[in-house]
């Protein structure tokens, strides 16, 4: 049975109602996405508010988050208030398609984990649908959107599945961004990488390239994995 309620070392996140529960995906990109002088910062699908939580405990910046589902924006609402952050993290009630229409701000960080799983069979559960599938915001969408609301000098930043990783690449360059950041995620060693961290620009820079393993062989966190999530994690 999957928990209520994740505790963190500075937040809790209640998970009853929401879709999608903490997970991994989420955990490494709110770790990973590069804060350094970002003043405002957007997370597209916030799901439970765990990104945007993480982004604020590790910042100064003004944090907004958009999630279209009317039960999960609740719990992600609700989550934020409890924080110790709620006086600059702000949860939306809003496809993303509508608030890149609507509101006329640009960010210095945009981040996402979006939804995916587009070829395969949809979930019975509606909620859990919506989360995981592309029917409501499509990979180009996101990255269309995330070009109007990106700042000339700022970076978006995503968690995607690895088998996505060529589409996701290919849609952003005939959008007008330059990829400067990947790191191939193998979820144990000896396993091939199955998720990818990216960070787009609108300027051009030498490309990073690495790898992060999530577990040893034997199960356990890698010495590199604590490290990115010690801040986070109880029990690290």
């Amino acid at each position: 049975m999957e928990s209520k309620s994740f505790t963190f070392k500075q937040f809790e996140i209640k998970q009853e109602k929401a879709a999608m529960k903490v997970g991994t995906d989420g955990v490494l990109l709110g770790a990973w996405a590069d804060v350094a002088g970002a003043k405002t910062i957007l997370d597209v699908g916030a799901g439970t508010g765990l990104v945007a939580l993480m982004l604020a405990q590790r910042s100064e910046a003004i944090v907004d988050a958009v999630e279209i589902e009317p039960v999960t924006f609740c719990e992600a609402n609700q989550n934020v208030v409890a924080s110790p952050w709620a006086d600059r993290v702000t949860v939306f009630h809003s496809s993303f398609q509508e608030f890149v229409e609507e509101m006329p701000d640009q960010y210095d960080l945009i981040v996402s984990n979006p939804p995916y799983f587009a070829n395969s069979l949809a979930s019975p559960d509606k909620n859990r649908t919506v989360a995981r599938h592309d029917q409501h915001l499509s990979f180009s969408e996101l990255i269309e959107g995330a070009t109007k609301k990106l700042s000339p000098e700022g970076r978006f930043c995503v968690i995607i599945p690895f088998a996505a990783y060529d589409e996701f690449r290919e849609t952003a360059r005939l959008n007008g961004f330059y990829l400067i950041k990947v790191v191939n995620v193998i979820p144990r060693e000896g396993k091939p990488a199955n998720r990818v961290l990216l960070e787009f620009s609108k300027k051009p820079d030498d490309r990073q390239v690495s790898e992060l393993c999530i577990r040893d062989a034997d199960g356990n966190y890698t010495e590199a994995y604590r490290i990115l999530t010690k801040d986070y994690y109880l029990k690290l």
